[in-house]
């Protein structure tokens, strides 16, 4: 007889009408019995697909059984052993386009929730202080890891487990990057993130927080006088891009970083009590159609904006946020205006923003991206009355990292030159990870990168490779 699968757990959520005016997290987790129900519907396929789809390759059937049979502390043992910073990944990776979509169960019925079952194991090992591995003698060899976001975390991480000496090398007040300043307190909690950097912490990684490489020291200082046997650049892609549109330097218009960063790193829901303001008009449109449009827009509901409209060039299958991420938006009362693109930002006599001029777009044929390429409609063009504007297009590596760098290659779309799956740059003993590398992506790819990155760099440490593997 056929066994029977139960429906996918639903995950336990704030209501919209609620968190709609609250910073809180949305999702409120998995109890041990959601937990044990959603884990009790893997097949524990003998030739799991889903370990394929993960970029840092965790043995999920392996923690699910444990979960399973209420071994807590062995899920932990499994999870931990592929991904250090696993109440993160519980809660911003796109499980629904890696591990879910390989799921055998998907196939007829909904995949297994990974993620969330992910984070409720690293939640239960937070609760509990995190469990810290066994670490091996010291290797005597130093490296010096530049950004403390997903891909620097990880790679600094995996290389203090295998006995290394690392020190992260920080620009801001805080660790944790686009994990603390890009991701709003609704979706990941500052919290969390601090538990995971503790966490690397306690691995024995020494963390330098407003350092800045390009100021403080350059890569080759590192290598040099610093004494570091290796670099990795996980400075991530931190130049906001704009549209180059009439109007666009008008009071009101913000980068999704800059609005993102005042609203979460520097904490501006909370002013007066922070001392960080931030202007939020009657009605904030936001250009973009990616996860950083709708944590703008979403934020800006929470900051008190009476609208808040997501305006994107493409349709709804084209958009590239987290399926997940819409459903929330749209829930929480966002506006979608789509097949729409700004052409020009009007200001008043005072120079703020007073309105928007915007045309209608229609779909053509593919671009390099996959996606349909939109085309102008001519003589579409109409009116949106906004006074605030948040472009969420896209952003670039910070050229900083390059200064005083000798040897380090770029690219023409001005991220480092490397070679993906090992990390390693132009410039001998540097590698790079991440948003650096490939350009705005995701939590979990920039994860996989250091992870990678860190396998290569322990090669060069012991031996296995030498700078003559550069030529």
């Amino acid at each position: 007889m056929a066994k029977v699968i139960p429906n996918r757990v639903e995950m336990p959520r704030q209501k919209p009408e609620v968190r709609r005016h609250n910073f809180n997290e949305v999702a409120v987790g998995f109890d041990m019995e959601l937990a044990q129900a959603e884990a009790e519907r893997c097949l524990q396929c003998k030739k799991p697909r889903c370990i394929e789809g993960c970029p840092v390759m965790i043995d999920i059937p392996g923690f699910i059984l444990k979960v399973q049979e209420g071994d807590m502390a062995g899920a932990v043992e499994v999870l931990k052993a592929s991904n250090s910073l696993p109440a993160i990944c519980g809660r911003v990776c796109p499980q629904e386009t890696q591990c879910e979509e390989l799921c055998v169960l998907g196939k007829k019925h909904e995949p297994v929730a990974i993620g969330r079952l992910e984070r409720f194991v690293a939640d239960w090992d937070l609760a509990r202080g995190a469990t810290i591995p066994e670490l091996p003698p010291p290797t005597g060899k130093r490296v010096a890891v530049i950004g403390s976001g997903p891909a620097g975390l990880t790679c600094a991480a995996d290389l203090a487990k295998m006995g290394h000496e690392v020190t992260i090398f920080e620009s801001l007040h805080k660790a944790g990057g686009v994990l603390m300043y890009g991701i709003p307190e609704f979706r990941l909690p500052k919290a969390i993130v601090e538990a995971e950097v503790d966490y690397v912490r306690k691995l024995g990684v020494d963390i330098r927080l407003n350092s800045i490489i390009g100021r403080l020291f350059t890569v080759d200082e590192l290598l040099g006088e610093q004494g570091y046997n290796a670099v990795f650049l996980g400075t991530g892609a931190g130049l906001p891009l704009f549209m180059g549109i009439p109007g666009e330097n008008c009071n009101g218009v913000y980068s999704a970083n800059e609005f993102l960063t005042r609203t979460n790193l520097m904490k501006a829901y909370l002013f007066p009590e922070y001392d960080t303001p931030i202007k939020i008009g009657r009605q904030v449109a936001v250009v973009g159609g990616g996860n950083v449009a709708m944590d703008s827009a979403r934020c800006a509901l929470r900051l008190g904006a009476g609208e808040a409209t997501i305006v994107y060039r493409r349709s709804w299958e084209e958009m590239p946020a987290r399926a997940e991420e819409v459903e929330n938006a749209e829930a929480e009362g966002v506006i979608f205006k789509l097949l729409t693109n700004p052409v020009e930002i009007y200001g008043d006599e005072k120079g703020w923003v007073s309105g928007m001029r915007c045309i209608r777009m229609e779909l053509g044929e593919p671009d390099e991206s996959g996606r349909r390429r939109p085309v102008p409609i001519e003589g579409s063009e109409f009116d949106m009355d906004v006074d605030v504007v948040v472009m969420a297009i896209g952003t670039s590596p910070n050229p900083m990292v390059f200064t005083g760098t000798e040897g380090l290659g770029r690219t023409r779309w001005g991220t480092v030159a490397a070679d993906e799956e090992t990390g390693r740059t132009t410039k001998p003993q540097v590698w790079a990870g991440g948003d650096v590398l490939t350009g705005a992506a995701t939590v979990i790819s920039a994860m996989g990168a250091g992870k990678r990155a860190a396998a290569d760099i322990d090669r060069f440490l012991r031996g296995e490779i030498t700078v003559e593997d550069w030529a």
